[in-house]
C-alpha cells in the first residue's frame, strides 16, 4: 500500500487544526500517510504502537509524540484498549515570529526530534498536566470563538512549543530512545532513510540482514504497514520534495538522485502520492 497524502483544507491566514479527545481503533486509524503539516499528539489513555519514520514506539498513557511535517507515520491501537488522544496540526509559518534577538527557535524541538530520529517524548507528571490544561484551553477557544480566539490558539500553541523547547531531550546530550523492534529491521529502515535514492531492493535488504526475502518482507509489512518497495518510493519522494524546493536542479537530475529510473516512472509515482506534477509542486510551493 502507498502512503496516502492525508488532505487539509486550512484557513491561509489560520494554518490550524485539532481533533480533541478522539477515540481511535484499527478501523478509524489511517494507514501509512503523511501530511505538509506539523503534528503534535497527546495520548490520554489507551495502548498501541506508533510507527514514524523509521521507527516504532509504544505509545501509552501520557505520551507526547512530534510529527514533522512530510513524516510517514501510522498508529496501530491495541483492539482491548483503544487510544484517547489529541491531535494538533499547524503550518510552520502559523508559530514562527520576528526575532528577538536570541537563539530561540519555535519549532527546535522538531527539528531535533527529527535530527535524533526520536520522536517520543515521555513527560514528567507537571507537564503532562501542563499539556492536557494547554490542549483543554486551546479546544475552548476554537469553541467558543470569542474576540481573540486565533490570538489564544497560537500563544497557546507557541507556550506549549517553548516549554518543550526547555526540555532535556532537545540538548545535544539528551539521549531518550524508546524505539521498538528487530534490530536488523531498524538498521534497515536507518540504511533506507540515510539513503533511499541508492537504497537496495527487498534480495539485498534481506541479505544485509541475514533473514529471508520471505521473512524480511512479512516483518517489514506487519511493523510498516507497506511493502518494501512502497515504503522506498515514499522516502525518495519526501527526499525528492526537498530537492525541489531547496535546488534549481532539473526535474530529471532529481529524480535520478532520488533513485528512479526515468521521467516517466518518477512522474507517476509523484502525481500519485501528491496529486500533482513535480514541476506543479515546485511552482507553487516555492
Amino acid at each position: 500500500m502507498n502512503p496516502i497524502r492525508k488532505p487539509f483544507r486550512l484557513d491561509p491566514i489560520f494554518p490550524f487544526d485539532i481533533v480533541f479527545k478522539d477515540r481511535k481503533n484499527s478501523r478509524t486509524e489511517l494507514p501509512d500517510h503523511l501530511h505538509d503539516l506539523y503534528e503534535l499528539v497527546y495520548v490520554y489513555e489507551g495502548k498501541g504502537t506508533f510507527f514514524i519514520d523509521n521507527a516504532f514506539y509504544e505509545k501509552e498513557e501520557g505520551d507526547l509524540f512530534l510529527i514533522p511535517g512530510n513524516t510517514i507515520h501510522r498508529s496501530f491501537p491495541d483492539a482491548d484498549r483503544p487510544i484517547l488522544s489529541t491531535a494538533v496540526f499547524f503550518a510552520p509559518a502559523f508559530v514562527e515570529s520576528s526575532s528577538l534577538d536570541d537563539a530561540y527557535v519555535p519549532l527546535r524541538c522538531f527539528d531535533i526530534a527529527r535530527k535524533k530520529k526520536q520522536y517520543k517524548i515521555e513527560l514528567t507528571e507537571e507537564f503532562k498536566q501542563r499539556t492536557r490544561e494547554t490542549l483543554d484551553e486551546i479546544a475552548d477557544e476554537l469553541r467558543n470563538k470569542e474576540p481573540g480566539y486565533r490570538h489564544a490558539v497560537r500563544l497557546g500553541l507557541q507556550r506549549l512549543l517553548l516549554t518543550l523547547g526547555r526540555l532535556p531531550f532537545t540538548r545535544e546530550d539528551g539521549s531518550m530512545d524508546k524505539r521498538i523492534g528487530p534490530q536488523w529491521i531498524m538498521d534497515a529502515l536507518r540504511s533506507i532513510d540515510n539513503d533511499p535514492g541508492q537504497s537496495g531492493g527487498l534480495a539485498e535488504l534481506a541479505a544485509k540482514a541475514c533473514v529471508s526475502a520471505s521473512h524480511f518482507s512479512r516483518v517489514f509489512k506487519q511493523l510498516t504497514g507497506m511493502n518494501v518497495t512502497d515504503y522506498v518510493n515514499a522516502k525518495r519522494l519526501v527526499l525528492a520534495k526537498e530537492l525541489l524546493l531547496s535546488t534549481d536542479d532539473n526535474v530529471e537530475s532529481i529524480a535520478l538522485a532520488c533513485g528512479f529510473q526515468g521521467l516517466p516512472h518518477f512522474y507517476l509515482t509523484f502525481k500519485k502520492l501528491t496529486g500533482m506534477t513535480p514541476r506543479a509542486y515546485r511552482l507553487i510551493e516555492r
